[in-house]
């Protein structure tokens, strides 16, 4: 793992395949942890160059004022942009998961020139906050036991998951930005993009599992309507994640596409 610079940010970054393969460019969500090493080996072994990494303010990127995040969804799309450009200029085959999944529909309307072709998982068409009428909101049971869950101690690295102990500093205020912030920290993104997902030109696939409690399968279903010729693939059995089981059919899609 190591940073690269773009968009005047820092961005913790991990690479699979050989350099000058076509890049596939995985945005966490929000860490790169969010992508399995199992669909990351696939892919590289279909001959890309797969590069996973760290939104702002997750894991090993650039950590801003909790109390005051000065960016929007916008700027994180555009920060991929600039990520697929520092890592070889061509054009890239972009993938978001969950909020990544958010970040890479808005860089695909913002930075046509700059993707490929595109795969959303387990995300859907607004920014976060309350969905549109016609959309189904997280499953609040789970969401009543996330936020029930008392907090860790941030000393004792004993005491936090894998997603939290890779994130610089101990105090209580930074690990909470780093892991919740692009989740509920005033991200807007004006104009709303959904009635623009016609727009997107690129090969597209949407990837979401049956049972996902924070974007319900419905808002998959949405956003593969929405964009031209979208190939829609439903996980049975998945929730938020991309099982290892799944591994190989989601990776030979995403193949499929460029």
């Amino acid at each position: 793992m190591t940073t690269v610079d773009a968009n005047g940010v820092a961005l913790g970054i991990e690479s699979l395949g050989e350099d000058d393969a076509p890049l596939v460019l995985l945005a966490g969500g929000t860490t790169m942890l969010s992508w399995p090493a199992t669909l990351c080996e696939r892919l590289a072994a279909g001959g890309r160059r797969v590069v996973r990494y760290d939104l702002r303010d997750s894991g090993e990127s650039t950590t801003a004022d909790p109390d005051a995040p000065a960016y929007t969804l916008r700027d994180l799309a555009a920060d991929a942009a600039a990520l697929a450009h520092a890592l070889g200029g061509r054009p890239a085959h972009l993938a978001g998961i969950g909020v990544g999944g958010m970040v890479a529909q808005v860089a695909a309307l913002d930075h046509p020139g700059a993707f490929s072709a595109l795969t959303l998982v387990g995300t859907r068409a607004v920014a976060p906050g309350p969905p549109d009428d016609d959309l189904p909101d997280h499953d609040q049971a789970i969401m009543s036991q996330l936020f029930a869950h008392p907090m860790p101690d941030w000393t004792d690295r004993e005491a936090v998951a894998e997603f939290w102990d890779r994130t610089p500093g101990t105090t209580p205020p930074v690990q909470m930005a780093n892991q919740m912030g692009t989740l509920f920290s005033k991200l807007d993104c004006e104009p709303r993009w959904r009635e623009r997902l016609p727009e997107i030109a690129v090969p597209t696939l949407v990837v979401h599992g049956r049972r996902n409690p924070l974007f319900p399968v419905a808002n998959g279903e949405a956003i593969a309507r929405e964009i031209p010729a979208a190939r829609l693939i439903i996980l049975e059995e998945a929730a938020t994640a991309i099982p290892d089981a799944a591994a190989g059919k989601v990776a030979g899609a995403m193949l499929a596409l460029g």
